[in-house]
C-alpha cells in the first residue's frame, strides 16, 4: 500500500506546484485500514496544509448528517418511516405532518426555499431558522416528489435529531459518531473556536462565476437565494458562520470523513456505525426523478448521492460531494472509502481532481 500513498502525494504535489489547486487533503480507508493519507499546499500565513488541517466542506456534511440518523436510528433513537411532526411538532403545519424522516432525507419534505433577502445572520441563528422553516408552506405535497433541500436539508434532519435526542445536533453528531471514532477535534458543524486556527480558509474560484451565471428565475434560486448565501468562500470564511451549526455543511478533514465512510462498511478500531444488515438499507436507491430544484433525475438513497461520478459512481457506492468540489464516498463492493478536501472552490467539466485521484487509488487497490 505504500505505493499507492507514494502515487497519490505525487499528484497532488502536482496539482499545487501547477497552480490547478492551491491546497489539498485525500484520504482512503480500506477494509477499516487507512490507506492514503496525503495533503499539499499552504493555509493561513503560508502555513503547510497537514493531515489534521480542516476545511470547510459544504454539502459534504450533508453525508455526515445522514450518517448520524443511520447511527440513531439502529439505536432505536429515529425511525426513517416516522412523521417529522412526532419528533417536531411545530413542523407539521401547512400539509407536512405526513413528512416523514425518510422524506427529510431524500429531499421530499417540499421546503427547499429561503426567503430572498435571507442574511448570513440569519442562517447563524438556529431557533431562528427551525422556526422560519416550519412555518414555511411546502412548494409541492411532501412525499410525492424530490428537490434539494441545499440548505434547508440541515435544519429539517438537524432539529429533528434534537427533538429526538435532547442534544444539539452537533453534540449529537460528537457524542454518536466522531467521539467513538476518534475524529471529535476533526469533524464538526460549528467549528469550535479552539480549532477555528487549524480550518484553511477557502479562495473563490470558477464555482463562484457558475453560481453567478445560474438565471434569477431558476429553481435553483430558490434555495440559494442571494450572494449572501450563496456556498462560496466569503461565507465560509466568515468567523460567524463557521461556529454555527448548518448541518447542510460541515468543517472536516479528509482524513476523518474517510474514517466516518469507512466505519459504515465495517469495523475501524472496532467501531462500526451500523450493523451490517443494515448497510444496504443505505444505498439502496429511493428515487431516480426529476429533481425540482437541480432540474436534473438525480439518485439518492437515504440521505447520500447515488451514481454519480463525484460519489464514486458504482451501482452500490454513496456519499455526498460539495459545492466547489469537495466529496467524500463509500465504496462497499471495494471495501473502500474516500475522500478529497479542498481549498480553492471550482466547478466544470474539467474540474475532475477528486474523480481522478479515487480512480487513481481504486486501480492501485484493484476491483
Amino acid at each position: 500500500m505504500a505505493d499507492i500513498q507514494a502515487r497519490v502525494e505525487d499528484m497532488v504535489r502536482r496539482l499545487v506546484d501547477s497552480g490547478r489547486e492551491s491546497a489539498v487533503q485525500v484520504a482512503a480507508y480500506r477494509h477499516g485500514e487507512l490507506i492514503v493519507d496525503a495533503h499539499a499546499g499552504e493555509g493561513a500565513g503560508g502555513r503547510a496544509v497537514d493531515s489534521g488541517s480542516l476545511f470547510h466542506s459544504f454539502s459534504t456534511g450533508k453525508g455526515v448528517t445522514a450518517t448520524l440518523v443511520h447511527v440513531l436510528v439502529a439505536g432505536g433513537l429515529l425511525d426513517y418511516d416516522t412523521p417529522i411532526a412526532a419528533y417536531w411538532p411545530e413542523f407539521g403545519v401547512h400539509g407536512k405532518d405526513r413528512a416523514t424522516v425518510r422524506d427529510a432525507l431524500t429531499h421530499r419534505t417540499a421546503v427547499p426555499q429561503l426567503p430572498p433577502g435571507i442574511t448570513p445572520e440569519e442562517l447563524c441563528d438556529w431557533d431562528g431558522m427551525c422556526a422560519l422553516i416550519a412555518a414555511q408552506e411546502p412548494l409541492w405535497e411532501p412525499g410525492t416528489a424530490s428537490g434539494y433541500h441545499g440548505w434547508t436539508f440541515g435544519w429539517v434532519v438537524g432539529e429533528t435529531v434534537r427533538r429526538a435526542t435532547g442534544l444539539p445536533v452537533a453534540e449529537a453528531l460528537r457524542r454518536h459518531v466522531t467521539e467513538p471514532l476518534g475524529i471529535a477535534d476533526s469533524l464538526f458543524f460549528g467549528t469550535p473556536d479552539e480549532h477555528a486556527g487549524r480550518v484553511v480558509p477557502l479562495v473563490a474560484g470558477s464555482w463562484e462565476e457558475m453560481l453567478a451565471a445560474i438565471p434569477a428565475d431558476a429553481p435553483f434560486r430558490r434555495a440559494v437565494p442571494n450572494p449572501g448565501v450563496w456556498p462560496c468562500a466569503r461565507l465560509a470564511n466568515r468567523s460567524d458562520y463557521l461556529r454555527a451549526d448548518a448541518p447542510a455543511a460541515a468543517t472536516l478533514s479528509a482524513r476523518a470523513v474517510a474514517r466516518m465512510y469507512a466505519a459504515l462498511l465495517g469495523e475501524v478500531d472496532g467501531v462500526r456505525l451500523v450493523p451490517a444488515e443494515r448497510l444496504p438499507l443505505l444505498y439502496a436507491p429511493q428515487t431516480r426523478e426529476p429533481d425540482r430544484i437541480l432540474g436534473a433525475p438525480i439518485p439518492k438513497g437515504l440521505g447520500y448521492f447515488l451514481e454519480r461520478p463525484e460519489t464514486g459512481g458504482e451501482p452500490t457506492a454513496f456519499g455526498h460531494n460539495g459545492s466547489g468540489g469537495s466529496t467524500a464516498f463509500a465504496d462497499p463492493a471495494r471495501g473502500l472509502a474516500f475522500a478529497f478536501t479542498r481549498n480553492r472552490l471550482n466547478a466544470g467539466a474539467d474540474d475532475t481532481h477528486a474523480e481522478d485521484l479515487a480512480a487513481l487509488i481504486r486501480e492501485a487497490v484493484g476491483g
